[in-house]
């Protein structure tokens, strides 16, 4: 009996040193292309990365991504605390969560995989169409000529947290300025408050019925904003994402942690190839990853004319 033991005893150890490796650390068991994974992303994006992820399930059936549309700053506080391998988001980790991670012996990879705008939306019946930079910035300080509500999707979200670093750093924003719940409520709010303003991300208005893509949703106007550099007002369109003639663009990225081919590797390496970032393409976003060739068409970036 006691002999039985000794070998059942041994079976179990050399079990154990298979699934762990030689190491004692436990084997990865997901791959480019199967397996399990969670990850999180910034809920701005949802409708996009639901599309891609329909694509990139018909394309690799043993493959299940469990996604969290959350606030950015909720997302990069899940890839701090190590319970997600991915995330997507519209900044680089900062020098001081680098250091984080470095403690924790974690390097990251991160990568700009698409190019998206910020539409500032007014209501339909707004005299105001066109704005300048610094007039947003009074906008959003409460000093501006006209008294508006303004209105972003929510208090931690990647939009509110860039117009706070690209626009107003150092600065605080007007008694003026409040949170929705979600884009749409932004929408929402503006299209029924003549007084209101908006910050939204430009897939959340754009017109996906038209071909061309030049074409925004009736419930509100988006607003042209003046390239003081250029000296041109310009819509949020794609052939002025991509140049930055559009003052008001930021970065998609993905950011993982993966150390070998796992399955946070082969989503993030679907976004940054052709079908990926085709579907970014039609999302109105401008695809980093691709090579885009521009035409010349006959877009009145002024819509007062």
């Amino acid at each position: 009996m006691q002999g039985i033991k000794n070998i059942l005893a041994g079976v179990a150890t050399s079990l154990l040193l298979v699934s762990c490796g030689n190491d004692g650390v436990k084997q990865p068991t997901d791959t480019l292309s199967s397996g399990n994974i969670k990850i999180s992303v910034d809920e701005t994006y949802k409708p996009i990365i639901e599309e891609q992820l329909k694509v990139f399930d018909s394309s690799f059936p043993e493959a299940n991504i469990t996604v969290e549309y959350k606030p950015e700053a909720d997302c990069i506080k899940d890839f701090l605390n190590d319970t997600t391998r991915l995330i997507l988001v519209t900044r680089e980790l900062s020098a001081d969560e680098k250091k984080v991670l470095e403690n924790k012996k974690v390097v990251p990879t991160s990568l700009a995989i698409a190019k998206d705008a910020v539409a500032v939306i007014v209501n339909n019946n707004s005299a105001d169409t066109v704005l300048s930079v610094s007039q947003v910035k009074g906008i959003l300080t409460g000093i501006y000529k006209t008294k508006y509500t303004v209105v972003f999707d929510n208090q931690g979200s990647s939009t509110l947290r860039y117009v706070m670093d690209s626009l107003l750093p150092g600065q605080k924003l007007g008694a003026n300025v409040f949170a929705a719940k979600s884009a749409d409520s932004v929408i929402k709010y503006v299209a029924n408050n003549e007084g209101a303003i908006g910050f939204v991300g430009v897939s959340s208005v754009s017109d996906f019925t038209d071909p061309e893509g030049l074409a925004f949703i009736k419930d509100v106007k988006v607003v042209s904003i003046l390239n003081d550099s250029l000296q041109k007002t310009y819509r949020p369109y794609q052939g002025y994402i991509a140049p930055n003639w559009y003052p008001l663009t930021r970065n998609l990225y993905f950011i993982h942690r993966e150390t070998y081919f796992g399955l946070g590797t082969g989503f993030a390496n679907f976004l940054a190839r052709e079908r990926g970032q085709l579907i970014f393409k039609q999302a109105r976003l401008f695809p980093l990853r691709s090579n885009i060739i521009f035409r010349e068409a006959a877009v009145n970036p002024n819509p007062q004319q």
